[in-house]
């Protein structure tokens, strides 16, 4: 398929001299396998344009455009009620932002051809699953013989970064290492109160029905790239999975690329709250990857810690205090230091700015702590909920972005 110039201009992109690849311009000159490079997924709502209610059943025609307006880079999910759409290879946040802008603008336009809307939530305040119909393709159709109704209440949107690891460093080892910190991107990002048409109590509610599904949750304390392997290879010879994508863990190597993907956060409703919370987690890579020594301090004791961390950053996420073996630290006391530790990596990869930015998420909440104000102020009221999320999801009720609002860091 030829690529529309006008869509590469929007995207930042070149052809290569062959004209079959795609060249990112911030890129250029720079090693195509750069070490830290990233990536950025997020999985939307469909929902219909008057109401905002969930679209069970979505065309085909939909998802076509999609596909064909972004390059390919649209795509169905599990449910028919979701699209998911995956950003090309960064080294520059402003880059990614631009292009992950770009990506929810077209996917809205296909959207808007068919009365729908797109809605960036983790899940949808009044959707019930028990009418969530698969997707039409072969793989989720397998998921769902196998999962049933655990499938079915998947309705469910994530926010998934990949980070390309160099090739010296184990990324078993990061994964082992990353454990402790996952709580932090899970508080930061929650955007899921509601569930069924009920307010949860919890901010981020999407993992605790997530994690019904098997081999979620936080990665086992895996040693070696070789342990790890052993496991795989158990599973899918023993015909429980058909291949490592099969691997749901909230942090998980990536089955197609040289990257560790973290999958724990909810899809962030505001665009740069998904920046900000990518950018961290990119320069945290690089600083583990640094001090490969990390992944031994990280034993059971630590992983049982993160366990419970986990479950307090669903429940009070941006107010979260969490556990340590020196006792209760504030979410705000926790994001510093590990700004602190990472700055200096944060800085090398150009997104200082962004790490540092993480804190306007604390200043202004996040996106479940403007629904429940919503839900709130509109006397609970789930269509003002709806709406806001619609509304913020294109970036109607915008926030500035940091390095509009603040002052670079060099």
């Amino acid at each position: 398929m030829p690529f529309d110039p006008k869509i590469l201009d929007k995207l930042r992109l070149n052809l290569s001299a062959s004209q079959q690849h795609l060249v990112i311009r911030s890129a250029i000159g720079v090693d195509a396998d750069a070490a830290y490079s990233f990536g950025v997924e997020e999985e939307y709502f469909l929902a219909d344009a008057e109401t905002y209610e969930v679209a069970m059943q979505t065309p085909n025609g939909l998802f076509e455009t999609a596909s064909w307006s972004t390059g390919g880079q649209a795509m169905r999910e599990m449910l028919q009620a979701q699209i998911e759409v995956a950003s090309n290879v960064h080294v520059d946040p402003s880059d990614a932002r631009k292009e992950l802008r770009f990506l929810r603008s077209e996917v809205a336009a296909a959207a808007a051809q068919h009365g729908l809307v797109i809605m960036a939530s983790a899940t949808h305040p009044t959707a019930s699953w028990q009418a969530s119909k698969p997707s039409p393709k072969q793989r989720y159709a397998d998921m769902i013989e196998d999962l049933r109704a655990i499938g079915h209440r998947n309705m469910l949107c994530g926010m998934h970064v990949h980070v390309q690891t160099p090739p010296q460093a184990e990324r078993v080892g990061v994964m082992r290492a990353m454990i402790p910190y996952l709580p932090l991107f899970i508080a930061l990002a929650t955007s899921s109160p509601f569930w069924n048409g009920k307010e949860t109590g919890l901010r981020g509610y999407r993992l605790a029905a997530y994690d019904e599904l098997p081999r979620t949750g936080l990665p086992e304390l895996f040693t070696t790239q070789a342990e790890y392997d052993a496991y795989v290879e158990a599973l899918v010879c023993s015909g429980v999975m058909p291949n490592e994508s099969y691997v749901w863990w909230a942090l998980r190597p990536s089955f197609r690329h040289p990257t560790l993907e973290l999958r724990a956060p909810d899809v962030c409703t505001r665009l740069e709250d998904a920046v900000l919370i990518a950018s961290l987690y990119r320069a945290l890579i690089k600083y583990l990857c640094e001090h490969p020594a990390s992944a031994q301090q990280v034993d059971n004791v630590e992983r049982a810690i993160a366990v419970e961390n986990k479950w307090r950053a669903q429940r009070y996420g941006t107010d979260c205090v969490f556990a340590s073996k020196d006792g209760p630290i504030e979410i705000r006391e926790f994001l510093d230091k590990v700004i602190a530790q990472v700055l200096p990596d944060a800085k090398s990869l150009g997104c200082a700015a962004e790490v540092e930015g993480c804190r306007s998420i604390l200043e202004h909440g996040n996106s479940a702590d403007a629904q429940l104000r919503a839900y709130h102020d509109a006397g609970g009221d789930l269509s003002a909920v709806t709406q806001w999320i619609a509304r913020q999801t294109l970036g109607e009720d915008t926030v500035p972005t940091v390095r509009d609002s603040a002052e670079r860091v060099q």
